[in-house]
């Protein structure tokens, strides 16, 4: 039977279900004091996804006034220190998160957490990148810029939450595509412009829930002929008119109808931006799940899992856990431990190793607690002493306190998912730390930017230009000039940081809503909140509708 219980972060209600329940007895943890949507920021708040900074003269995932202590990524992984040097007695005199964060302070960090990267130094989170600038959360790019979240992706710009994709550009949640422009969730389309929801589509325009369609506008069909003479009539070369044919087609999408859910080939399953998964319960952007619920950001395989955000591939057991993965298996209460970590619970940075507790920056260890050896015998006597103090202090069973995070939170990725004011997230007890402006100086104010991208000369790449939002100078490098040129794409009036956050403003939120369908009234569980006003359908009436 459902549980309804007041979180104590936020003082909202919400209910713990029956097969949580079951899962929290599995793995011998009591039930969360605080909600989901509070716990999720909880986790998140430890995890930079696209931010790259500067701390002790190294690129880093850290900025210069988080307190830890950064080692060059390469040496952190090499055999020139031990984290074991750094291991200390468990003191039951004092609180055990009181004594993790003197072993978090004390334990080098990696600068970056990344793999396999040629030419692509401006980069993090990532792997196997080549010739890559500012892609991050990536697996297998090459020649990409200002990429956020994607698998297998080419030549390509300005994207988030992608798979497969060549020669694509300000484009969101797409997958097998080639040249698409402006567009979200198509796949299996090439020459595809200003689209939404389209699939197995070429050549079109401005088209929303179209299926195996070329030359159309506006879901308007025309000849081969007609179709390139109207395109061309639209000068897309010229930002002013590119502005405008954009805000034409984004008012016809919502004269379209919206599925309640981005979610395909899924079974008994509640989510957003959910694929190929089975039995998962209010789960976004997750690909490949089985047993899941509360789980973000992941593919490529997880199972048995709750409250479990970022990666994934082969993962199961896995709770409270944020950037694990890579054939990890109970992995409770941890952040960046991998790969194939196991049984471990209240770990940072710790690599292939496995029952481990209160460690930082292990690799191919076991038996430790706060880096220090055990017999297994002496590590379960030491848990056990260890978990009933933790339960007393009511420190058991929940994630790290968001006072131990290295990162503010506008610094880490919650500020992406949860948007907040400094004001809102000092006064919710969340830190806030204020970038440090590097003052570039502008020598292009942003109302100089030519019109069209034809009469942008080569000189601009050497140029500093005002963006249109924060203010702040950006640059165009020449292989980003070349791609403009060559799709005759106007120059950006924002910088990147600016375009990630209009290109996200399409993305639904992680928060669920009941509401009926606009066409049979049925009860349906959605993103979509009640106030907003495209056209929802119901799985059923979507499908009738595109089909």
């Amino acid at each position: 039977m459902s549980e309804t219980r007041e979180c104590q972060n936020c003082k909202q209600n919400h209910i713990i279900h029956p097969d949580d329940v079951s899962f929290y007895e599995k793995i011998a943890v009591p039930p969360p004091t605080l909600c989901p949507q509070c716990r999720t920021i909880r986790r998140m708040m430890w995890w930079n996804e696209h931010n790259l900074y500067r701390k002790d003269g190294m690129f880093s995932t850290f900025p210069e006034a988080s307190p830890i202590k950064i080692m060059d990524r390469d040496a952190w992984w090499g055999d020139g220190w031990d984290a074991m040097e750094y291991g200390r007695d468990h003191d039951v005199s004092k609180s055990f998160f009181e004594q993790y964060k003197e072993l978090l302070l004390a334990v080098p960090w990696p600068s970056r957490d990344i793999q396999r990267l040629v030419n692509s130094d401006y980069s993090n989170q990532a792997s196997d990148l080549k010739n890559c600038y500012l892609v991050f959360n990536t697996a297998g790019a090459e020649n990409c810029l200002y990429g956020v979240a994607a698998l297998q992706i080419r030549d390509s710009m300005d994207y988030y939450f992608c798979g497969k994709s060549e020669l694509c550009y300000e484009v969101m949640n797409i997958e097998n595509c080639f040249n698409n422009f402006f567009s979200i969730d198509t796949s299996n389309c090439r020459n595809v412009w200003l689209s939404r929801d389209c699939h197995d589509c070429g050549d079109c325009f401005g088209c929303a829930n179209l299926r195996s369609k070329q030359y159309h506008i506006f879901n308007q069909p025309y000849t081969k002929e007609e179709y390139k003479e109207k395109i061309k009539a639209m000068n897309l070369g010229s930002y002013a008119d590119l502005q405008r044919v954009k805000d034409e087609a984004h008012a016809f999408w919502k004269t379209q109808p919206y599925r309640h859910a981005h979610a395909t080939q899924n079974t008994k399953s509640i989510g957003d931006y959910l694929y190929n998964s089975k039995n998962s319960r209010y789960c976004y952007q997750v690909f490949m799940g089985e047993n899941l619920a509360y789980c973000q950001n992941m593919s490529r395989g997880i199972k048995d899992s709750m409250d479990y955000t970022s990666w994934g591939q082969n993962a199961e057991l896995i709770y409270e856990s944020i950037s694990v993965g890579e054939n990890a298996r109970n992995l409770k209460f941890c952040f960046n431990c991998w790969p194939s970590s196991t049984d471990l619970e209240y770990c940072v940075n710790v690599m292939s190793s496995s029952n481990c507790f209160g460690c930082v920056g292990l690799r191919k260890k076991q038996y430790c607690i706060l880096n220090k050896q055990y017999t297994p015998s002496e590590y379960a006597v030491q848990i056990s002493n260890i978990k009933s103090q933790m339960s007393k202090a009511g420190e058991y069973g929940e994630f790290f306190p968001t006072t131990l995070s290295p990162l503010a939170y506008n610094e880490s990725v919650a500020i992406d998912y949860f948007p907040k004011t400094k004001e809102q997230a000092i006064a919710q007890g969340y830190s806030w730390r204020d970038a440090i402006d590097p003052n570039h100086k502008i020598q292009i104010p942003n109302d100089n930017l030519p019109d069209h991208i034809n009469d942008v000369p080569d000189t601009i790449t050497k140029e500093t230009i005002e963006c249109g939002n924060c203010k702040k100078a950006y640059r165009i490098l020449d292989r980003e000039l070349e791609f403009y040129q060559r799709f005759t794409i106007p120059l950006p009036r924002m910088c990147h940081r600016c375009r990630f956050l209009e290109r996200t403003k399409l993305l639904n939120p992680m928060q669920w809503w009941h509401r009926q369908c606009a066409k049979c009234n049925a009860d349906i569980e959605t993103t979509f909140a009640p106030d907003r006003q495209e056209i929802i359908y119901c799985e059923s009436c979507y499908q009738q509708e595109v089909n």
